[in-house]
């Protein structure tokens, strides 16, 4: 069993900015894997912002997290879709488009997508 750990956001491992300053993925490696604290910019949508970088028709990172503040609205690609804010859940499968909504930031903390995402190859 791994001992004690205290890592922060503040002070992340790697930072991975999405194109046109449009918000930034901050990772911190645990044990069990890299969790990653998204910010993402009103204005942010995931096929002009992060599709480029992840070059994929939508994305095809499966996440887990938490949402801290703003909205994000997700839409899989079968149509079914989802608006989130401060205080929910999400779970997300491979195969969706993403956007903020209003003009605040969204920020996400994902422990399942964290691994790959927006990451340049």
């Amino acid at each position: 069993m791994a001992g004690l750990q205290s890592m922060s956001f503040d002070k992340p491992e790697e930072t991975r900015p999405f194109e046109q300053d449009k918000g930034h993925l901050d990772l911190v490696n645990i044990n069990s894997g890299p969790i990653g604290r998204g910010v993402f910019e009103p204005g942010w949508h995931w096929a002009e912002h992060v599709k480029p970088i992840a070059k994929t028709e939508s994305c095809q990172t499966a996440h887990m997290g938490y949402c801290v503040s703003g909205r994000m609205k997700i839409v899989m690609d079968d149509g079914q879709e989802a608006e989130f804010g401060p205080g929910d859940l999400m779970i997300a499968p491979p195969g969706h488009d993403a956007w903020t909504v209003g003009s605040e930031p969204c920020v996400l903390i994902d422990w399942q997508g964290a691994t790959d995402y927006a990451k340049r190859r």
